[in-house]
């Protein structure tokens, strides 16, 4: 029987519950764009990728399944950024929790140095880390 393709919406949902549960505030591909709202002092924003259904054997089978994402660690100091970036490699430590399917640790793939924001209001501080993911059918 062959195995039902890779879904990335699975993954995205282990990351995301993955860094919740880490006690942070966490966006999916952006902060809100509502008038009148404030950010909070911290949080990070998921950024995921479609990813990859990998071949898994010679007959093609494209069951395993490959992606990188970003985080953007966001505080209102640089401290404040880099806590964030530490509270999401503790969250992103170990193997991710997807239902039907064997995850690898997430990898850790870095990022850029600390940046500041002057374009919002007031101004922030943020760094974005990347990770790549793999799982195979469980």
């Amino acid at each position: 029987m062959m195995a039902a393709p890779p879904e990335v919406l699975p993954h995205v949902d282990a990351v995301q519950a993955a860094l919740e549960a880490a006690d942070l505030t966490v966006f999916l591909g952006g902060t809100p764009t509502t008038a009148g709202w404030t950010p909070p002092d911290k949080y990070a924003v998921l950024y995921p990728e479609p990813g990859e259904a990998v071949r898994d054997s010679l007959a093609d089978t494209r069951a395993d399944f490959m992606t990188t994402f970003q985080v953007t660690c966001v505080g209102g100091s640089m401290e404040r950024a880099l806590w964030v970036a530490d509270r999401v490699r503790q969250a992103l430590s170990g193997p991710l929790s997807v239902e039907g399917r064997s995850a690898w640790r997430p990898e850790d793939l870095g990022g850029p140095p600390v940046q500041r924001d002057d374009d919002t209001t007031p101004p922030a501080w943020f760094v974005p880390v990347q990770y790549r993911i793999k799982s195979l059918p469980a």
